[in-house]
């Protein structure tokens, strides 16, 4: 599970809707109509709650897909998914009464989670219409989280909504937006450097060793110790392609053994660690001795028969199980965790300017699917005007074709096409205008003077 950055704000109140970046990024639209719906999201996070809230917070899969079946049954509530990791639970809807809606779900997670409300709204951040976007598509970019360009929240995310849709609690709206979001994630996967540096212990070393050896293919590893950053290494060497024999060395053999079976390696004794030098590539050592578990002594002699092959150490231990002096010896090559946390903070760096970018991609892309979002409210007028010119169109032909019943079906079918013709023509523009009338100019405004105009609000006499 990953952790999450909290660039959310608490509120005082349900109906604050704080701004996920004040100072940059997409201006909040306009607010909804009685008739609009409108996107909303309701959250904790790490930042804004303490380990103790989140824990009672969190849903289960099966807390999850109750909670969906029950808000689907709330007629405030259109579309709903969840998002619950270690460190972040939110309720992500689209709602046309936004107050009250805010206030079920409040009152929902409070009652089954135990919750007491006043506690609950301190800890809530609450994000409405294009803020709401944004956040989302910073959540699923790794742009929120902790440890910015981290992977595993965009899985978790697919995962939320793989959920939400297995339940059939989304519709039109989250399941655009959502797939937009997962595209947003890809293009700032792909065209920013955010997530291609090491953060991690772990991940520092696999990153090192990838300079040392042309390819960690068919590498013999070997863990002395059985330290948890040590472990953690030998996975991601694993996953990174390393595919040759593990050893574990430990000072209690059964632990070794328990460790070996885990990653289908042999463990070994201590003492056989001097011979083994002399076939293994890369070793990770994180034991607890206050003295060097590995020397100078007997790497040297264990060079000799390696012909240049090298010899990679990640010494993750403090104190230190691997003497610094090994570096002397040629190609031989000595990491300790110093080491890897410099690699760390050069790539924390670079990661915080690729974040720049990854901003800019999720910027634009809150414009392009804000834009479509606003389109919608456009949607009902264009088709009751088509509808009336389609009806005034049909009414005037049928008149037409009743002095004309020499035609042939031919001919009558060509007079049906001219009209419908002459329809879309006539609406073109019109509708061109009613979906984007310009930056300065308010939208519903023009909705108002169409339907007016038109008289497209009044009932059939």
């Amino acid at each position: 599970m990953n952790s999450q950055n909290g660039n959310d704000a608490p509120i005082v109140t349900p109906t604050v809707i704080s701004a996920a970046r004040p100072t940059s990024g997409p201006k909040p639209g306009p607010k909804p109509g009685p008739e609009m719906s409108d996107i909303v999201l309701i959250g904790v996070n790490h930042k804004t709650a303490p380990v103790e809230l989140r824990e009672k917070l969190a849903f289960s899969t099966e807390e999850t897909e109750n909670a969906l079946k029950l808000f689907q049954e709330s007629p405030l509530i259109s579309e709903v998914m969840i998002i619950s990791t270690c460190n972040r639970v939110e309720v992500l809807m689209v709602t046309k009464n936004r107050i009250s809606a805010i206030e079920t779900i409040s009152s929902f997670i409070s009652e089954t989670k135990n919750v007491a409300p006043k506690g609950l709204k301190a800890s809530t951040y609450i994000f409405s219409g294009t803020r709401s976007i944004q956040h989302i598509f910073r959540v699923a970019s790794s742009l929120n989280s902790m440890m910015i360009g981290e992977p595993q929240i965009l899985g978790q995310v697919k995962e939320a909504f793989k959920t939400a849709v297995n339940k059939k609690s989304t519709g039109l709206i989250l399941n655009r937006l959502m797939h937009k979001a997962f595209t947003v994630a890809k293009r700032v996967r792909s065209e920013t450097g955010i997530g291609g540096h090491a953060v991690s212990i772990s991940y520092a070393a696999v990153e090192l060793a990838k300079k040392i050896f042309d390819t960690l293919d068919d590498k013999i590893v070997m863990l002395v110790g059985a330290g948890e950053m040590a472990e953690l290494a030998v996975e991601h060497l694993i996953r990174n392609t390393v595919s040759g024999h593990l050893l574990v060395a430990n000072r209690t053999l059964s632990v070794g053994v328990e460790l070996a079976k885990r990653y289908n390696g042999h463990a070994i004794r201590l003492e056989e660690i001097p011979e083994k030098l002399k076939t293994v590539d890369i070793i990770i050592s994180s034991t607890g001795s206050p003295d060097y578990v590995i020397t100078k002594n007997q790497v040297k002699p264990a060079m000799r028969s390696r012909k240049n092959r090298p010899l990679f150490f990640i010494d993750i231990a403090v104190p230190r199980d691997i003497d610094p002096t090994i570096n002397r010896i040629s190609n031989a090559y000595v990491y300790d965790i110093d080491d890897l946390q410099g690699v760390i903070n050069e790539n924390i760096e670079t990661r915080n300017a690729e974040s720049i970018k990854a901003e800019r991609i999720v910027d634009e892309s809150v414009i392009k699917f804000s834009d479509w979002y606003e389109s919608l409210d456009v949607i009902p007028t264009i088709i009751a005007l088509r509808t009336k010119l389609d009806v005034i169109a049909d009414a005037e032909l049928s008149k037409t074709m009743q002095t004309l019943q020499h035609l042939s079906a031919d001919d009558r079918m060509a007079f049906k096409r001219m009209a419908d013709s002459i329809v879309k023509k006539i609406l073109h523009d019109p509708t061109l205008f009613l979906k984007a009338p310009g930056p300065h100019r308010n939208k519903s405004v023009y909705l108002d003077y169409t339907r007016n105009l038109f008289n497209l609000d009044k009932e059939k006499e």
